[in-house]
């Protein structure tokens, strides 16, 4: 079987007519054949529609050209996700035999760029909680070691891409759940601005922070990704009203006169982080340095002040969206979900006010000290994917976040791998920007890549 291309390498040799549509899809399902059993990366696969759509592509393409860089590119989508006749069960019993009659807005957009939907890939339930091992679905593990932990929420994503089961998937981020899986798995994952992606056609989990977003190989794959996903949909009330900005031109530009501000005190003080996840940050904050950057610390409040109300709002918010089923049909959910909605009963609307105005004091502090910086660096993760049967369900509980602070916030982060720790598996650094300036994260990951030098594929790939 052929090395899994990128994206953009995919893209190119397309345009090329050196790969065929086909081919590329025949071996994305040669994948799914040999690892699906190994992996669990999806719930429901559409080969057969894949197969004909690819076919379909490589007759246009050879008429017409391609349609863009996304054309005749395999991807799959997570199961909170509408893709209009397959099933959207967001992996619970309470949604068993619900089928979507339309496709969601970043479906639709990467359809109409000429990707191809191989199905919809697993998640923990409702993208809130996991491994659990009580619903119609079983865990995805980790293509790394199968016997270790993807991280959650968009668990398959991360699997079926670091596999080369797909180039390419959706991902939600509430509280991390884009960026957790890229971490674990060594992939790019980016949480775009909030409004940006609009998420129709998206279960919701908590709508004041709920992000759609994409996870692939590489940021180049990424930003072409969140290209075609990007743009005003009315019928979300969270989608900004502006026009889409350009996440791919820019994207080789460097870093070169960039400010980075490294938030130390979040993964060294506020938690302390693996030794090999520390190193990648520092080795990162050197190379930028080097590319031409500004580096220096920044202080911001500590990493428990924004997950505090990150947790609350959560917590709350989910209630708001499960209260109906939690009444009449709380023994359909798994163990650990339910444990956590039922958490959230307890939450007041005097609670839910106090988590907003501190969440707005917090962004605020963000602004400041992001007038004096262009990007924050930290960690994305821990450390390396624990053993999956030993992953603490509580651990969110009890841990402060590394993720949430940037959901709170709306600001665009970004996973990228950043080399493999003592155990074999992938570290990571996350990247974060200011409002709308996604294009700037991007390109700063991108570089960071670039120097950094391609990483090999898990070995079972």
């Amino acid at each position: 079987m052929s090395p899994v291309p990128t994206i953009a390498g995919a893209g190119r040799a397309i345009a090329a007519r050196s790969l065929s549509p086909v081919e590329l899809m025949r071996d994305c399902i040669g994948r799914i054949e040999r690892h699906e059993t190994t992996l669990h990366a999806f719930v429901a696969l559409d080969a057969a529609r894949a197969m004909e759509a690819a076919r379909d592509a490589e007759a246009r393409i050879m008429r017409d050209g391609p349609r863009g860089p996304l054309d005749g590119i395999p991807v799959a989508h997570k199961d909170i996700i509408d893709v209009a006749g397959l099933p959207t069960t967001a992996c619970s019993h309470i949604l068993v035999g619900n089928t979507a009659t339309r496709d969601a807005a970043v479906v639709r957009r990467w359809a109409e760029a000429g990707a191809i939907s191989l199905g919809k890939l697993t998640t923990h339930e409702f993208a809130w909680g996991g491994p659990s091992f009580d619903l119609p679905t079983t865990p995805a593990r980790n293509p790394w070691n199968p016997d270790h932990f993807t991280a959650g929420s968009s668990s398959g994503t991360g699997a079926a891409v670091a596999s080369g089961m797909i180039l390419g998937g959706t991902g939600s981020d509430t509280g991390g759940s884009i960026r957790g899986p890229a971490a674990l798995c060594g992939l790019a994952g980016i949480k775009p601005t909030y409004g940006l992606v609009p998420r129709t056609g998206v279960v919701p989990l908590a709508w004041s922070m709920d992000h759609v977003g994409p996870l692939a190989w590489t940021v180049e794959d990424c930003a072409l990704l969140l290209q075609a996903a990007s743009g005003h949909d009315p019928e979300d009330p969270g989608s900004a009203v502006r026009p889409a900005p350009d996440l791919v031109s820019g994207l080789g530009g460097g870093v070169k006169g960039l400010r980075i501000g490294v938030v130390r005190h979040f993964h060294e003080t506020d938690v302390q982080v693996s030794a090999a996840t520390k190193r990648g940050i520092d080795a990162a904050a050197r190379l930028f340095g080097e590319l031409g950057a500004s580096v220096r610390d920044v202080t911001l409040p500590p990493l428990g002040a924004f997950w505090a109300p990150g947790m609350t709002l959560l917590l709350g918010e989910a209630f708001a969206v499960h209260g109906p089923w939690v009444r009449t049909q709380r023994e359909k959910y798994g163990e650990i979900l339910r444990d956590r909605l039922l958490l959230g009963a307890l939450v007041s609307g005097e609670h839910i006010i106090a988590a907003q105005r501190l969440r707005r004091a917090l962004a605020v502090r963000v602004a400041e000290v992001m007038r004096e910086v262009d990007l924050l660096l930290t960690a994305a993760a821990m450390g390396e994917a624990p053993r999956i049967d030993a992953v603490d369900r509580w651990i969110g509980f009890r841990t402060p976040s590394l993720t949430i602070p940037f959901n709170l916030t709306g600001q665009p982060a970004l996973t990228v791998c950043a080399g493999l720790g003592e155990g074999g598996l992938p570290v990571a650094i996350q990247l974060a920007g200011r409002p709308w300036e996604d294009a700037t994260v991007l390109r700063a990951g991108h570089a960071h890549e670039q120097a950094r030098g391609a990483l090999p594929r898990p070995s079972l790939v």
